[in-house]
């Protein structure tokens, strides 16, 4: 054996009992008994028909957020080994056999447990006692509101958590004082990480990043600002800031995104809501239908056009045998015309054949003559054979702009106006070739110089519900509403119309691949979340705001079918209270110490005011940032959307209590005299806690009488069956 190695070989560790204690109890009060109930509990119903679409690669697009929190969820679908096979229909449905109940819910769970020992050292990394930061985990521990979130199969704990785990981080990061030491920039990089994993989750942690990216910032400026550091030191300091908090997060955020598309690579429901080169990338759906479509559209060939808008929802370009009232209801007039519309549904009357307006034949030459930009172009209807037409004639919904029809001759003074001129808007040069699904094209009018629009606006009975197509003369700029694309393509080769109708009919069969880049695809998909809302309407347990800091309201999340057991989301009342009252206290003490300053009056050392300042940087900024913009919000807003401030208001309470028992209670006997308040409402907290429990957990199941007396406020819903 060799002499060099000295034995006994010892570890020392240090254990904070207190923090593993309280983490102890964190994960027993929500991880125990997470799978009760057994079945769907408010929004599981609208994630685990997301998760369910991952089981089967299936491509969806939740403009709710981006995809990492539900990449988690699926995560834990995945480990539990669910099929996806399940019907989420309704709230209340009881899970199948096949639902790993347990794995579904359980990555939540640890999270929003994680939440109470982050608190914990938040604080300590704040420079408050351990007692203060065991006060504050404590609140944290036995909020009811927090708890329930936590137990299901839902986002906000682990919004939460990467909240609170970014803040610590970075904290502890500036905290370290050894420059050499690696765990110092490990912290950074955890910082930035779960930056980059907050705004994943949901898009309200990009508010608390800001917040980060601004104390960073102080410190950054801080940093230059001394004169004892040299400038390669400076700079060492600060380059890795701005990788770890600015690129490691966007290069993240990015991987969610790659991620999320490589795994959902099959064609799905909302497909219609991406443009076609996208659905095409798609393995089924339209990439089956376009396959073997010729690249390049050539005069003769038959294709189907689909507007770049997908306002109010995706369409075609199509017509009908269906022509315009000869008088509208409100007395204007039409041509009397084929009508043309937008329809949102794949038809054999959404087929247009490119015309030659020199040429007679309605089939691809061969070799096929391409299409290009600036050609001018006639665009036949391929089942009505009625050229695409506008005039000077007012559109049926839309007065200020021109009707579009297929040109009927009434042996009126009405001649056909049906040239058209292809304008390529992606074109890379001024003879490009128009291509199937990837060019972005505009029609103009050659006579009148309007741009072929969609409106965006219903017909009535007459044109069957189809939306408007009109010709704006005032087009100007880009406008999603008047570009269209290739979508479905083929060669013509039928002269007769009655041999061209069977043509429409079959299928394309000539092989060939649109790929789009991952950054095309990012792109598109980020603006379709952003851009693309569905229709917000009221719902029974929605809430403003102003009802959340004094808790007026509540969610019943699951009720059982026969008997009185419900689970709710309803907060611990004392410490919502309390919290808004450590707000007050702290904004009044704030303020009344900056007026003091500035008489220069220090009522505080500097030390102290630097960590009240910090304090309320960063759990009064924390509170700020996660609620005030709700206010500008134009969505449906319900009471878990002020968890994450929540949570940083508590943060808030225990530095305040800090505070006044170390620098404005001076005497002893109202330093006892506050301790012994806080023990009063320490129980109080517990009490209230335990109380609510029933409808926290969902058990024990309580009467009608127990339910009443849990009822203390008139706006609380708490549903009564009766005997």
């Amino acid at each position: 054996m060799p002499c060099s190695i000295k034995l006994p070989i010892v570890v020392k560790a240090e254990i904070n009992v207190v923090l593993v204690a309280i983490t102890g109890l964190a994960l027993v009060t929500r991880l125990c008994g997470i799978c009760f109930p057994n079945a769907v509990v408010f929004d599981e119903l609208y994630y685990g028909q997301f998760v369910s679409l991952y089981m089967k690669r299936v491509f969806f697009i939740d403009e709710s957020g981006p995809p990492f929190g539900h990449m988690i969820l699926a995560l834990g679908a995945y480990l539990g080994g669910f099929d996806g096979n399940f019907i989420w229909n309704r709230i209340g449905a009881e899970y199948s056999s096949n639902v790993p109940i347990w794995s579904l819910r359980v990555i939540p769970a640890v999270a929003g447990a994680l939440c109470v020992p982050l608190g914990y050292l938040l604080m300590v990394e704040l420079g408050y006692s351990h007692l203060t930061a065991l006060g504050a985990s404590l609140l944290l521990l036995m909020e009811n509101s927090l708890i329930a979130q936590s137990r299901f199969m839902l986002l906000e704990s682990l919004l939460i958590f990467f909240l609170l785990l970014a803040i610590m981080s970075y904290l502890r990061f500036h905290n370290a004082q050894s420059l050499s030491s690696p765990s110092k920039w490990a912290w950074l990089v955890v910082s930035g990480t779960s930056c980059a994993c907050a705004v994943g989750v949901k898009y309200m942690g990009l508010f608390t990043y800001i917040l980060l990216l601004g104390l960073a910032a102080i410190h950054i400026w801080e940093l230059i600002g001394d004169r004892t550091q040299s400038n390669v030191m400076v700079l060492v300091q600060v380059l890795p800031r701005c990788l770890a908090l600015l690129v490691l997060p966007v290069v993240l955020y990015l991987g969610f995104f790659y991620a999320h598309l490589s795994l959902l690579y099959r064609s799905g429901p909302h497909d219609q809501m991406m443009s076609s080169a996208f659905q095409a990338s798609l393995e089924g759906g339209l990439a089956r239908i376009t396959q073997g479509q010729p690249l390049e559209v050539a005069f003769g060939s038959q294709i189907t056009l689909r507007c770049k808008s997908s306002k109010p929802v995706p369409c075609w370009l199509h017509s009908h045998k269906a022509n315009y009232p000869i008088r509208y209801e409100n007395g204007r007039g039409s041509s009397h015309q084929q009508q043309v519309t937008c329809y949102p549904f794949k038809d054999v009357n959404n087929w247009w054949i490119v015309k030659d307006p020199g040429r007679q034949d309605l089939v691809v030459s061969n070799p096929p003559q391409p299409v290009r930009h600036g050609d001018v172009v006639q665009l036949l209807h391929g089942m009505t054979s009625r050229f695409l037409n506008t005039h000077d004639v007012a559109a049926p919904m839309s007065p200020h702009s021109q009707e579009v029809s297929g040109y009927i001759d009434f042996n009126v003074s009405m001649p056909a106006q049906n040239l058209w001129k292809v304008e390529i808007l992606n074109r890379e040069s001024e003879r490009e070739v128009w291509k199937t699904i990837l060019s972005e094209v505009q029609l103009v009018h050659v006579n009148t110089s309007a741009v072929l629009k969609l409106s965006g606006l219903s017909l009535p009975e007459w044109g069957f519900r189809q939306l408007e197509v009109v010709g704006d003369k005032i087009y100007k700029g880009y406008q999603q509403s008047g570009v269209w694309n290739v979508e479905e393509h083929r060669y013509g080769r039928s002269q007769e119309q009655r041999e061209r109708e069977v043509e429409l009919h079959s299928p394309t069969q000539i092989n060939i691949s649109h790929n789009l880049t991952f950054m095309t695809k990012f792109f598109e998909l980020q603006w379709k979340m952003l851009s693309v809302k569905n229709e917000e309407s009221e719902h029974k347990y929605s809430s403003s705001p102003m009802e959340w800091v004094v808790m007026d309201t509540n969610i019943v999340y699951w009720l059982h079918p026969s008997s009185n057991a419900q689970i709710h989301l309803i907060g611990n009342f004392v410490t919502w209270t309390f919290a808004t009252l450590g707000l007050a206290v702290f904004t009044a003490l704030f303020f009344w110490y900056l007026l003091r300053r500035r008489r220069n009056i220090e009522d505080i050392p500097e030390a102290s005011w630097s960590q009240l300042t910090q304090a309320g940087l960063v759990c009064g900024g924390g509170w700020a940032v996660n609620y005030l913009p709700f206010f500008m919000m134009e969505k449906t807003l319900f009471l878990y959307h002020y968890l994450p401030s929540l949570s940083f208001k508590i943060l808030l309470l225990s530095a305040v209590l800090e505070h006044l028992h170390t620098h404005i209670l001076r005497c002893s006997s109202h330093r006892l005299t506050l301790d012994a308040v806080l023990v009063a409402g320490l129980s109080s907290v517990y009490l209230s806690y335990r109380a609510f429990s029933p409808l926290t957990y969902g058990q024990p199941e309580l009467n009608s009488d127990a339910l009443a007396s849990l009822r203390w406020k008139d706006t609380w819903d708490i549903l009564l069956r009766k005997p």
